[in-house]
């Protein structure tokens, strides 16, 4: 038989001989030159031309990592030093136990990933951490399984129950006050720059201060807030390539839903123009003294903190205003719409955040029996013939 898995398009065909299972690629997108090359390979061995392949030795799960594994995500993912820095992380969790990393890969059972997280649960580590290690040990079973480095199907990882979601949504209170906390910080920033260039060094040292990025955390809060953006999409837009005609244009992002157009608020649009009056054509919109060029989430870490102090808001994460957002916005859209918008692959992702009232529900329905009610013609008494 031939088959395609969910992360290939190519085509493999498996069968038994003499009690031997025969498993392999094809490397072919069209299914009938698939059955055809399966076809050949049974004539093959039924002549006695080839033999039962010898086996290509299996990897263990940390030599996969090593050798196959983190290679393939620095050359893929060169551009998002994030994503490799996270998979780099959780490879190195999976081969901090050696019960699990030790294994070949085509010997790993349901039992030794549950006996892995056991051991990850025993040192109090939060579920969503254990989820992350568990999401990359499953694309490391789709990979090895893709490239046929073994010649089984590897088991089933299935994620933990019980993550805490980035569930919080700010009320226009609490945004409010943490934008004007924002603001404020910008311009005690920007006093501060002024009495420098009036001080001793400037005036009689001769040494320039640097020009401070004064309200670059208001800015970076306010399009997550009004453009559901996600914190490190905000982080890499380019004047030339994802600012055009009012919009803000995600090309790539975290999967491959990502690409799309947001329309910019008017308070976006005009931090952006003050913004734009001092940069580069095509420069960062928010450039940095990073290794990347652009801010990062540690560049606005203290100044969040310090934000969500002055403003007395209970604490949360820059993402929440990205939350926050888009739930605002479910209200008001379709959730095609909220989902294109939101930049997701999966509609199930944008569900959460589609949480419709009794109301809301009765003025839907009101209204699609309103659009589908047939107008009745008007009816008009004949007039009587005159005499």
């Amino acid at each position: 038989m031939v088959y395609k898995q969910k992360t290939s398009n190519n085509w493999w065909y498996k069968f038994v001989w003499n009690a031997e299972l025969i498993r392999e690629s094809t490397k072919q997108t069209n299914k009938r030159v698939a059955e055809q090359m399966e076809s050949a390979h049974r004539t093959r061995l039924a002549k006695g031309e080839v033999g039962i392949r010898d086996r290509k030795p299996v990897p263990t799960l940390a030599d996969f990592a090593d050798k196959d594994f983190l290679p393939f995500v620095e050359t893929t993912s060169a551009g998002k030093p994030n994503t490799v820095r996270f998979y780099k992380n959780s490879v190195k969790n999976l081969k901090a136990v050696p019960a699990l990393a030790g294994l070949r890969m085509d010997a790993i059972t349901s039992e030794s990933i549950a006996e892995y997280v056991a051991k990850r649960k025993a040192g109090d580590v939060e579920v969503s951490t254990v989820n992350r290690d568990l999401a990359t040990l499953r694309r490391m079973f789709h990979l090895a399984q893709e490239w046929a480095k073994v010649e089984k199907m590897l088991p089933r990882v299935k994620l933990l129950a019980g993550e805490n979601r980035r569930e919080r949504v700010l009320t226009p209170e609490e945004e409010a006050a943490y934008l004007d906390a924002a603001t404020g910080i910008g311009n005690e920033i920007q006093q501060d720059y002024q009495s420098a260039m009036t001080g001793i060094r400037a005036v009689k040292r001769g040494q320039q201060p640097r020009t401070p990025d004064a309200y670059l955390l208001r800015d970076v809060a306010t399009i997550l807030a009004d453009c559901g953006l996600r914190p490190e999409e905000c982080f890499r837009l380019r004047w030339a390539e994802n600012i055009r005609d009012g919009a803000i244009e995600i090309h790539t992002g975290k999967g491959k839903g990502s690409r799309r157009r947001v329309p910019a608020s008017p308070r976006v649009l005009a931090y952006l123009e003050m913004r734009k009056a001092i940069a580069q054509p095509d420069s960062w919109v928010f450039p940095a003294a990073t290794k990347s060029g652009h801010i990062e989430a540690s560049t606005l870490k203290k100044q969040h903190t310090r934000a969500v102090t002055m403003s007395e808001v209970a604490p949360f994460v820059l993402y929440t205003f990205r939350h926050t957002c888009i739930t605002r916005w479910s209200k008001h859209m379709d959730p095609f719409t909220l989902h294109v918008l939101a930049g997701h692959t999966d509609m199930n992702t944008t569900k959460r955040y589609v949480h419709p009232s009794d109301a809301d529900v009765r003025a839907a329905m009101e209204k699609a029996r309103g659009a589908t009610t047939p107008v009745q013609p008007a009816t008009t008494t004949p007039e009587k013939p005159r005499t």
